[in-house]
Protein backbone atom coordinates (compact mmCIF):
# COMPACT_ATOMS: atom_id res chain seq x y z
CA UNK A 1 0.00 0.00 0.00
CA UNK A 2 1.02 3.58 -0.79
CA UNK A 3 1.39 6.21 2.00
CA UNK A 4 -1.36 9.49 1.02
CA UNK A 5 0.13 12.53 1.64
CA UNK A 6 -1.50 14.69 4.70
CA UNK A 7 -3.37 17.08 2.73
CA UNK A 8 -5.56 14.57 1.06
CA UNK A 9 -9.25 14.90 2.55
CA UNK A 10 -10.58 12.11 4.36
CA UNK A 11 -12.93 10.78 1.71
CA UNK A 12 -10.47 11.22 -1.49
CA UNK A 13 -7.79 9.92 0.80
CA UNK A 14 -9.32 6.74 2.00
CA UNK A 15 -10.21 6.00 -1.62
CA UNK A 16 -6.64 7.03 -3.05
CA UNK A 17 -5.86 3.38 -0.33
CA UNK A 18 -8.68 1.54 -1.55
CA UNK A 19 -7.62 2.31 -5.60
CA UNK A 20 -3.86 1.20 -4.88
CA UNK A 21 -4.65 -1.68 -2.69
CA UNK A 22 -4.32 -5.08 -4.15
CA UNK A 23 -7.17 -6.74 -2.59
CA UNK A 24 -10.53 -4.74 -0.93
CA UNK A 25 -12.77 -7.64 -1.12
CA UNK A 26 -14.24 -7.85 2.64
CA UNK A 27 -14.70 -11.49 2.49
CA UNK A 28 -11.08 -12.21 2.24
CA UNK A 29 -10.34 -9.87 5.37
CA UNK A 30 -7.19 -9.12 3.83
CA UNK A 31 -5.86 -5.82 1.81
CA UNK A 32 -7.57 -2.00 2.24
CA UNK A 33 -10.37 -3.33 4.48
CA UNK A 34 -8.58 -4.95 7.09
CA UNK A 35 -5.45 -2.68 7.11
CA UNK A 36 -6.76 0.50 6.63
CA UNK A 37 -8.80 1.80 10.11
CA UNK A 38 -10.61 4.43 9.19
CA UNK A 39 -13.61 4.37 11.89
CA UNK A 40 -17.06 5.63 12.34
CA UNK A 41 -17.73 8.66 10.05
CA UNK A 42 -18.50 11.64 12.25
CA UNK A 43 -19.04 15.46 11.70
CA UNK A 44 -16.08 16.26 14.40
CA UNK A 45 -13.65 13.72 11.71
CA UNK A 46 -14.65 15.95 8.17
CA UNK A 47 -14.27 19.06 10.32
CA UNK A 48 -10.94 18.21 11.64
CA UNK A 49 -9.66 16.81 7.87
CA UNK A 50 -11.32 19.88 6.70
CA UNK A 51 -9.66 22.64 8.76
CA UNK A 52 -7.47 24.32 6.18
CA UNK A 53 -10.38 24.52 4.01
CA UNK A 54 -12.74 25.96 6.88
CA UNK A 55 -9.67 28.68 7.62
CA UNK A 56 -9.68 29.36 4.02
CA UNK A 57 -13.32 30.06 3.74
CA UNK A 58 -13.28 32.39 6.79
CA UNK A 59 -10.44 34.60 5.30
CA UNK A 60 -12.58 34.34 1.88
CA UNK A 61 -15.44 35.49 4.15
CA UNK A 62 -13.16 38.44 6.13
CA UNK A 63 -12.14 39.51 3.02
CA UNK A 64 -15.58 39.90 1.52
CA UNK A 65 -16.59 42.41 4.14
CA UNK A 66 -13.07 43.93 4.30
CA UNK A 67 -12.94 45.21 0.53
CA UNK A 68 -16.58 45.26 -0.03
CA UNK A 69 -17.38 47.17 3.37
CA UNK A 70 -14.67 49.74 2.35
CA UNK A 71 -16.87 50.52 -0.75
CA UNK A 72 -20.26 51.06 1.55
CA UNK A 73 -21.66 47.50 -0.23
CA UNK A 74 -22.22 45.65 3.31
CA UNK A 75 -25.09 44.06 1.76
CA UNK A 76 -22.67 42.65 -1.41
CA UNK A 77 -20.73 41.49 1.11
CA UNK A 78 -22.71 39.79 3.27
CA UNK A 79 -24.43 37.75 0.42
CA UNK A 80 -20.71 37.03 -0.65
CA UNK A 81 -19.87 35.85 2.23
CA UNK A 82 -23.09 33.84 2.45
CA UNK A 83 -21.82 32.03 -0.97
CA UNK A 84 -18.57 31.10 0.87
CA UNK A 85 -20.52 29.48 3.23
CA UNK A 86 -22.81 27.90 0.79
CA UNK A 87 -19.75 26.54 -0.53
CA UNK A 88 -18.05 25.67 2.38
CA UNK A 89 -21.21 23.75 3.56
CA UNK A 90 -21.63 22.24 0.28
CA UNK A 91 -17.95 20.67 0.55
CA UNK A 92 -18.32 19.52 4.19
CA UNK A 93 -21.34 17.51 3.17
CA UNK A 94 -19.52 16.25 0.26
CA UNK A 95 -16.99 14.82 2.46
CA UNK A 96 -18.92 13.71 4.77
CA UNK A 97 -20.96 11.57 2.45
CA UNK A 98 -17.95 10.35 0.66
CA UNK A 99 -16.45 8.77 4.77
CA UNK A 100 -19.93 7.66 5.67
CA UNK A 101 -19.55 5.38 1.61
CA UNK A 102 -15.89 4.51 2.38
CA UNK A 103 -16.50 3.39 5.93
CA UNK A 104 -19.22 1.35 5.30
CA UNK A 105 -18.07 -0.68 2.97
CA UNK A 106 -20.92 -0.49 0.49
CA UNK A 107 -19.65 -0.46 -3.37
CA UNK A 108 -21.88 2.44 -4.48
CA UNK A 109 -23.04 1.92 -8.45
CA UNK A 110 -22.80 4.67 -10.57
CA UNK A 111 -26.56 5.56 -10.61
CA UNK A 112 -26.25 6.28 -6.99
CA UNK A 113 -23.36 8.32 -7.16
CA UNK A 114 -24.83 10.23 -9.83
CA UNK A 115 -27.98 10.91 -7.86
CA UNK A 116 -26.74 12.09 -4.67
CA UNK A 117 -24.42 14.35 -6.36
CA UNK A 118 -27.29 15.69 -8.67
CA UNK A 119 -29.67 15.76 -5.79
CA UNK A 120 -27.17 17.81 -3.72
CA UNK A 121 -26.61 19.99 -6.11
CA UNK A 122 -29.80 20.65 -7.07
CA UNK A 123 -30.68 21.84 -3.57
CA UNK A 124 -27.39 23.77 -3.79
CA UNK A 125 -28.79 25.31 -6.52
CA UNK A 126 -32.05 26.48 -5.61
CA UNK A 127 -30.88 27.43 -2.51
CA UNK A 128 -28.54 30.17 -4.01
CA UNK A 129 -30.45 31.08 -6.78
CA UNK A 130 -33.16 31.75 -4.43
CA UNK A 131 -30.81 33.57 -2.38
CA UNK A 132 -29.65 35.88 -5.19
CA UNK A 133 -33.07 36.57 -6.32
CA UNK A 134 -34.17 37.82 -3.14
CA UNK A 135 -31.37 40.36 -2.96
CA UNK A 136 -30.74 41.20 -6.46
CA UNK A 137 -28.61 43.23 -6.99
CA UNK A 138 -26.07 42.68 -4.24
CA UNK A 139 -27.78 38.85 -4.35
CA UNK A 140 -25.32 38.37 -7.12
CA UNK A 141 -22.25 38.61 -4.46
CA UNK A 142 -23.82 34.82 -3.38
CA UNK A 143 -23.10 33.44 -6.91
CA UNK A 144 -19.74 35.12 -6.37
CA UNK A 145 -18.63 33.95 -3.46
CA UNK A 146 -19.55 30.34 -4.29
CA UNK A 147 -17.74 30.42 -7.36
CA UNK A 148 -14.51 31.42 -5.92
CA UNK A 149 -14.91 28.81 -2.76
CA UNK A 150 -15.30 26.28 -5.24
CA UNK A 151 -12.21 27.22 -7.63
CA UNK A 152 -10.16 27.62 -4.36
CA UNK A 153 -10.85 24.39 -3.02
CA UNK A 154 -10.75 22.77 -5.95
CA UNK A 155 -7.45 23.73 -6.57
CA UNK A 156 -6.47 22.64 -2.13
CA UNK A 157 -8.16 19.17 -3.09
CA UNK A 158 -6.52 18.83 -6.52
CA UNK A 159 -2.58 20.19 -6.06
CA UNK A 160 -2.42 16.80 -3.24
CA UNK A 161 -3.26 14.57 -6.12
CA UNK A 162 -0.77 15.90 -8.55
CA UNK A 163 1.85 15.56 -6.09
CA UNK A 164 1.12 12.33 -5.09
CA UNK A 165 1.04 11.42 -9.14
CA UNK A 166 3.86 13.52 -9.43
CA UNK A 167 6.43 11.00 -7.24
CA UNK A 168 4.63 7.79 -8.51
Amino acid sequence: MTARPKMLPAGEAAMADRETSPDTSPTTGSGAESSLDLGPASLSRVIGDQRKTIVVAIVLAVAAYWVLGQLGEWTMAGCTAGGVALGLLNHLATEFWLLRLITSGEQPTRNKLAMSTLLRLLVLSVVAVGIAVWFWPDGIGLLLGLAVFRLIALVMTGLPLLKELKQQ
